[in-house]
């Protein structure tokens, strides 16, 4: 091993980064597109192994065939786990192929989920997911004991249903699904995205979220942290196409989540009608198949259409295009870039529309001004 050298491959060498792509596809895996770190391992000037980092998850593990068996990917492993420490993550996640988990596994790392010859989500902490559980039912407990006590009967047969929600930002049409889920709930578990890889800071949308809602009193809000796989962080390197990555990570998503729903005896998870995003849309029929063979029960939305005024003046569908006449949080990032001010309230709530109307979100606008693509298709 003193022949062979680890270090850091820059975005700006070309020649490393052929390599690692090389390497990457002669085990048909491609480089994924978020990445922040990428490690590799070189004998002499020949590179034999590479690994990377995003945020707190490492991926893209690849050592050359003719290496095999000399500990490079344990030597790999801890030259990115030193990094991540370096960098004050200690909460450590990897997606990988069914096929490689075990080498993670003997390595020190925990599978959480795996979805059968596809992918595994392991960890570095054994009792994670657990803790993260609990928390869960600690943020429920108050609520549950309450309802179950007035009602008269055992917490697990209350009636709880769930949604998962980004709101990039908090439109009316997010308040429409909140309402329609609570409204036969007698508890609802309000998951928030909290990655921070959207144009409005979680700070802000959890802040909006609450906010928008605050006038429904059977809510329990929980932060999704790292165990809710954001479509921004999911890894894409080892699938064939996006169906495919679309495909994977709503089954590990469905897999966590009905993790979730046994503890907490959720029944019903609400989502939104998707009209506008291909990829929203594939995700949703594919809980509405999986989500039954875990006794929960998907419930579709119709979206909500835009409010035609407002009290700055008349707001007609002439303001948004044909493909968006119905409330997206899309057509409010473009609208916010567009400086249509008009179709942002026509969206929104008050406590939404006051904020981006406030100093306070005006570095928030710049960077939705200042994006090449506001729109998620």
């Amino acid at each position: 091993m003193s022949d062979f050298i680890v270090t850091r491959v820059y975005p700006s060498d070309t020649k490393a980064m052929e390599q690692v792509v090389a390497l990457l596809a002669s085990q048909n895996l491609t480089l994924d597109k978020n990445l922040d770190y990428i490690a590799a391992i070189y004998d002499g000037e020949n590179l034999i192994g590479t690994g990377s980092a995003y945020k707190n998850s490492l991926r893209c593990f690849a050592i050359d065939p003719n290496y095999k068996g000399v500990a490079l990917l344990n030597t790999l492993l801890t030259y990115l786990v030193d990094m991540q420490y370096e960098r004050g993550n200690y909460e450590l996640f990897i997606y990988t192929k069914t096929e490689s988990a075990k080498f993670f596994k003997d390595l020190g790392f925990y599978e959480i989920a795996s979805i059968d010859n596809v992918i595994s989500f392991l960890e570095n902490n054994r009792l994670g997911f657990t803790q993260y559980i609990k928390k869960l039912q600690r943020e429920s407990a108050d609520l549950v004991v309450a309802i179950s006590t007035k009602k008269g009967c055992n917490p697990s047969e209350l009636e709880q249903h769930a949604i998962v929600m980004n709101a990039n930002p908090f439109t009316l049409g997010h308040l429409h699904l909140v309402e329609q889920a609570s409204k036969t709930a007698d508890i609802l578990h309000l998951f928030m995205v909290s990655d921070d890889s959207s144009l409005v800071p979680f700070s802000v949308r959890k802040r909006l979220i609450v906010e928008g809602t605050a006038s429904i009193d059977n809510i329990v809000y929980h932060e999704c942290g790292p165990y809710m796989i954001s479509s921004a962080t999911f890894p894409g390197y080892f699938q064939k196409d996006e169906a495919h990555v679309v495909e994977s990570q709503a089954a590990l998503d469905i897999n966590i989540f009905s993790t979730i729903a046994k503890e907490l005896h959720i029944k019903k998870r609400f989502v939104g009608d998707e009209p506008l995003s291909g990829v929203t849309h594939m995700y949703n029929q594919i809980m509405a198949r999986e989500l039954p063979k875990y006794g929960i029960e998907q419930v579709v939305v119709p979206r909500m259409e835009a409010h035609l005024a407002t009290s700055e003046g008349a707001f007609t569908t002439a303001d948004l295009t044909d493909s968006t006449q119905v409330i997206s949080a899309s057509t409010v990032r473009q609208a916010i870039k567009d400086g249509n001010w008009s179709c942002v309230k026509a969206m929104t709530p008050v406590s939404t529309y006051e904020f981006f109307r406030s100093d306070e979100a005006k570095p928030i606008i710049e960077a939705v001004c200042k994006a090449h693509d506001v729109i998620h298709h």
